[in-house]
């Protein structure tokens, strides 16, 4: 959420900043809202500064007295008239509320210009992409694919995108992510083990609801969604806490199966691995002192491409330009593999700095050594990185000659093997 603040005193600045966004949104309504709000606030904050001063003046006067019983009706009075603008308030309030949930974060003054995926910049690339290999196939076409990874059988069962991992497949997934997590560990990063469903609050702290409703799992009973991501459980672990501002920065890292109903486009981009509506993934997530929050994106940047260099993959990251950025986020990177058989880049990961748009709508704060006061903590997550694309390019970039795929050398110790065969 943005600052209420911020919108009432340089609507301006807000609606500049959006643009840079290429989002329409129109602020004048939340704008009249939020004077609506303030009005009926004030009046119902005189009106309880009244009833105090009664209640005061009630204490000094005898009791029974002509003086004591006008004191009583006028505070009769004033009681009757706080609850009825209290009850016009709370209305008022809950709509203020919903609107300005709907308002995007604003972008750092460090993202590009630009509306769409071919403005991004490319901040930095590791490793050739150049050196063609004419054993490299697109992964649902390695002979035996289906063996191990049945799309067939999971469609029967579920639907399309829910595929079964099946004896080395499910093993080599397995062995990702647990590459992933000791890699996290490594780097600071505490392990959770967090629910895969979560209540509409939770939803709405990390900004997917209102925004994204569409694109999420729900049950019908409880009314609880299914996980798009590790960091919506995650980021509400301190929610409506205060942490000590010498605890900062936090980090956490977790695995969790990720579902989404994107529908997504057609042909090679959704073949095989690319795109599931159910898939594996291990999220990095900091709480970090406002100070250095772009200093911890970065850091958190850094190490998700440690996790591509020692898997030995080509990659590059993108800076992403303000209309490619999403409706929470302040400066976001994507990370993109190369896929040698596809010969195109797959994105397995995308690392954001929220700022304080997450934390306020979840309460997330610290307290100030300087000021004594709570302020509102920094939040940065990251894949660490997302399995399926990451597993595609490790079985096209080293298909070799007999059919198998050898495994970079940091991986194959959690395998137990080498070579994966498909036989």
């Amino acid at each position: 959420m943005l600052d209420p603040r911020l919108l009432r005193e340089t609507p301006d600045v807000v609606r500049a900043a959006i643009a840079k966004k290429h989002l329409e949104v129109d602020l004048d309504p939340v704008l009249a809202l939020d004077a609506l709000w303030r009005t009926q606030l004030s009046e119902v904050e005189a009106l309880r500064s009244r009833q105090k001063s009664a209640n005061n003046e009630m204490a000094g006067l005898k009791k029974g007295s002509p003086e004591f019983l006008a004191k009583v009706q006028e505070m009769k009075g004033l009681s009757s008239l706080v609850k009825e603008k209290e009850a016009s308030l709370a209305p008022t309030e809950t709509k203020w509320r919903a609107a300005m949930l709907t308002l995007p974060n604003l972008p750092h003054a460090s993202v590009p210009e630009g509306r769409t995926t071919e403005q991004n910049v490319v901040y930095a690339t590791h490793g050739k992409t150049d050196v063609a290999s004419p054993l490299a196939r697109p992964h649902w076409e390695i002979p035996g694919f289906d063996r191990l990874f049945d799309f067939a059988r999971g469609a029967k069962v579920t639907g399309a995108g829910f595929p079964f991992y099946v004896g080395d497949g499910a093993r080599l997934v397995r062995a990702l992510v647990q590459f992933f997590l000791d890699e996290g560990g490594k780097a600071g990063y505490q392990e959770v083990h967090p629910p895969i469903l979560v209540n509409a609050a939770s939803a709405t702290a990390v900004g997917q609801l209102p925004d994204k409703e569409g694109m999420m799992y729900q049950t019908v009973e409880d009314q609880f969604y299914l996980v798009p991501t590790a960091e919506t459980p995650l980021t509400n672990f301190f929610r409506d806490e205060i942490l000590d501002e010498a605890a900062l920065p936090v980090y956490r890292c977790a695995y969790t199966p990720c579902f989404r109903r994107e529908a997504g486009s057609y042909g090679k981009d959704v073949r095989g691995l690319n795109r599931l509506h159910q898939f594996d993934k291990v999220e990095l997530l900091k709480w970090v002192h406002p100070a250095r929050s772009y200093e911890e994106l970065e850091s958190l940047r850094a190490h998700a491409e440690s996790l591509l260099q020692k898997l030995e993959l080509p990659y590059r990251v993108l800076l992403m330009c303000g209309g490619d950025l999403g409706f929470a986020q302040a400066k976001k990177y994507d990370l993109e593999v190369w896929s040698a058989g596809q010969k195109r880049w797959l994105e397995v990961s995308s690392c954001s700095n929220f700022e304080a748009f997450q934390a306020r709508r979840a309460q997330i704060r610290f307290r100030s050594k300087e000021s004594g006061r709570p302020e509102l903590v920094h939040t940065i997550n990251g894949s660490g990185l997302a399995v399926p694309r990451v597993l595609s390019a490790v079985l096209e970039n080293n298909l070799q000659a007999d059919g198998r795929v050898k495994l970079p050398a940091a991986l194959a110790p959690y395998f137990g093997k080498e070579l994966l065969s498909f036989a």
